[in-house]
């Protein structure tokens, strides 16, 4: 999963936030200096990474994807799969998107002080530039997808993964609609996080 959803999987705390989204950024990162919360929302965002990867569902929708790309369909539905949660974000959250983006924006700027500094230059890229804004909207998508492949330092076919996701768009949105819910229900059933009531108070969930 993407930023969005690891951020939506989150307890209502900054460690768990940042913890959640440390994930991709713990290169040179001491675990041994993180506090027992934020391992915790480590631990949980590497089983959401685990589940989603080996989830049958998630295992079909790659095959919608051509022998040349599918190496990088795991990354590109990651970037989808947070694309269909902002088109259905009431379908699984109270508050509209727009209010929920604000917020986590806002936390993110507010957690900067627990972040790795590859992290935080990232979290500040994905606040100041609204990335959330290009995975709401499909041609942005297409732009985001193709940039990821400029980053790819080899070879390969990623660039126009786009067209492979459109003529399969609402197949793999029916997909996303049945995993989401069992992802929810997985991170719930694990309990790696626990929270005090206090806790909760500290931000609203997304």
């Amino acid at each position: 999963m993407n930023y969005l959803a690891h951020a939506a999987l989150a307890k209502a705390t900054h460690e768990s936030l940042v913890g959640n989204l440390l994930g991709d950024f713990c290169k040179g990162v001491a675990l041994s200096s993180l506090s027992d919360p934020m391992l915790a929302a480590l631990a949980n965002h590497r089983a959401v990474d685990r589940f989603t990867d080996t989830h049958p569902l998630v295992q079909q929708a790659k095959k919608a994807f051509s022998p040349a790309r599918r190496r990088f369909a795991g990354v590109a539905l990651d970037m989808l799969f947070d694309h269909y949660l902002i088109r259905h974000w009431q379908r699984f959250h109270l508050q509209p998107f727009d209010v929920a983006k604000a917020q986590l924006y806002q936390h993110l700027a507010h957690a900067e002080p627990l972040m790795p500094l590859p992290m935080r230059l990232t979290m500040q890229k994905v606040r100041q530039q609204d990335w959330l804004n290009a995975y709401e909207h499909l041609p942005r998508l297409a732009r985001a997808l193709d940039n990821v492949a400029l980053r790819i330092r080899f070879e390969n076919a990623f660039t126009g993964i786009i067209h492979e996701i459109t003529p399969n768009y609402l197949a793999l949105e029916q997909l996303f609609l049945a995993f989401y819910p069992a992802l929810q229900q997985h991170v719930m059933t694990l309990g790696l996080e626990q929270e005090s009531e206090a806790n909760l108070m500290l931000m609203p969930h997304l």
